[in-house]
């Protein structure tokens, strides 16, 4: 038995075509679950923290960067103030208001600073010591049960989105990792649809993106489909094929297509955008792919985006002296390196009540919950003209007021790569298409259909499943090549 697998950057679905017939695994009541993972874990017993000389070391030269900091921070202050000064009123007054008065912290709290974050530093190489050793691995949580279980505090490790970070440079340990995070998701399908299907599946294609994020340019895509592979292997599978996304798309199009027609695949997802120009129906077998185009942008760029425009504010962005960076680090869930450089941040010289905003921000769950608050505001603007999120887990009260046009604001960038793939992609097509199929999840924003028309203004647009086209053109693609085998 050969399955279509769409092991997603946001969202993962599973299908085969039985006797003709499309079946799509179910994970639990849905037929696609988000790709994160929760590994339940005992935390490590911070009683067992004790200072050796290379931790006080540690913590000496922390606290002279933190001084060293302070004196930087204190200086720019005062040299904002001075310039602030030779203004003319009101402009005077108003500048002065708006720059923050320090507080000069003393060398014993810098020093406790630094020791709390040595301690910090300690315990998650002792959590990452534990999942390396495969700690609780058998009663991993996926989806969004994942998801509640680390926002309600249970102790143990939440990875978002691994998909995104195969093609980026890493250390043997990181990528030992990764790989076995990407085998345990890969096994939870295997053996969900093994249960379902009434039959032990070994065999599966995978969609993969043109062109995956990555650090290393073409080598991070070559990177990433090693990872994968092994995990697939190491998940119990005996054959893996790929077969790219868009390409992917245009098999499950091509089935409901009655007469042939020139037609250009746009498949949106969470971390990659992906087109491809195919001939599709007709009465022969498959489609006809003659070209690809892909870049690694989608929808988790646009939800960083609304996060950082219209909520992040509300924790200091553009108010206080806080680095930008900051702000990004605590937005991008998916990127664990930059959630760990969050978390060991301290907050505390920052103005009320920013300073005391991010510091609960930095508790276990809170980003991610933030993140999936942002996530549905985006898609609920797809239909709302104004959005508004209750932050109580970070301050009773706290409200994020989100309209059409913050939206609208921060999905341009997004938009602006949008544009030059396509533009891209005219530029060396012999013929323009007479269909647009669109298909994955950032389809279904309103600005994707506008700006296809704008590119493509005598195409016809056909809106495939935003969820489900990909995954559906895989379990085909995996039925075709059952039949080519026989």
């Amino acid at each position: 038995m050969r399955i279509g697998i769409d092991f997603g950057t946001s969202y993962s679905a599973a299908g085969a075509v039985i006797e003709g017939k499309l079946q799509l695994i179910q994970f639990g009541a849905d037929q696609q679950f988000r790709t994160t993972v929760f590994f339940p874990q005992r935390l490590p017993d911070l009683s067992e923290f004790e200072l050796t000389d290379a931790l006080q070391d540690e913590i000496q030269k922390l606290t002279g960067e933190f001084r060293r900091d302070q004196s930087k921070r204190h200086a720019e202050l005062r040299a904002r103030r001075e310039e602030a000064m030779r203004r003319p009123e009101p402009q005077r007054t108003h500048e002065l208001n708006m720059i923050p008065s320090p507080r000069v912290r003393t060398d014993l709290e810098l020093e406790r600073d630094a020791r709390a974050l040595v301690r910090r530093r300690w315990a998650a190489e002792e959590m990452r010591k534990a999942m390396l050793e495969g700690a609780d691995l058998q009663r991993a949580l996926y989806g969004e049960e994942a998801v509640d279980a680390f926002i309600e505090g249970s102790a143990g490790q939440l990875v978002v989105s691994p998909k995104s970070m195969l093609g980026y440079r890493l250390e043997a340990r990181a990528r030992d990792t990764l790989l076995g995070i990407a085998t345990q998701l890969l096994r939870h399908i295997r053996l969900t649809a093994s249960a379902q299907l009434g039959c032990d599946v070994r065999a599966a294609i995978l969609g993969r993106p043109v062109r995956f994020r990555s650090s290393m340019k073409e080598a991070g895509g070559v990177q990433a489909l090693e990872i994968l592979t092994d995990a697939s292997y190491a998940a119990g599978f005996d054959e893996v094929e790929f077969l790219e996304e868009p390409a992917a798309a245009a098999y499950g199009y091509h089935q409901g297509s009655e007469r042939p027609r020139r037609t250009l695949i746009l498949d949106i997802g969470g971390g990659t955008t992906d087109m491809a120009v195919a001939d599709v129906g007709g009465p022969g077998a498959a489609p006809i792919v003659h070209g690809s185009w892909g870049e690694p942008v989608g929808g988790t760029d646009v939800d960083i985006e609304l996060s950082m425009r219209s909520v992040m504010p509300l924790f200091g962005k553009g108010v206080t002296d806080t680095p930008v960076h900051r702000f990004y680090e605590a937005s991008a869930v998916q990127d664990l390196q930059r959630q760990a450089k969050f978390r060991e941040t301290s907050f505390e010289h920052v103005v009320a009540p920013y300073g005391h905003r991010l510091e609960t921000l930095k508790e276990a769950g809170h980003t991610v919950r933030l993140n999936r608050a942002v996530e549905r505001a985006k898609i609920r603007l797809s239909e709302a003209s104004n959005v508004t999120l209750g932050l109580d887990f970070i301050e009773a009260g706290l409200l994020a007021h989100i309209d059409a046009q913050r939206l609208s604001d921060a999905a341009t960038p997004f938009l602006f790569q949008l544009r030059s793939l396509m533009e891209r992609a005219r530029a060396e097509l012999n013929a323009p298409p007479e269909t647009v199929y669109l298909t994955g999840g950032m389809s279904r924003s309103p600005y994707v259909p506008l700006l296809v028309k704008e590119i493509f203004p005598d195409a016809e647009l056909v809106a495939g499943n935003a969820s489900l086209g990909v995954v559906t053109g895989l379990a085909h693609a995996a039925a075709s090549h059952r039949s080519d085998q026989k």
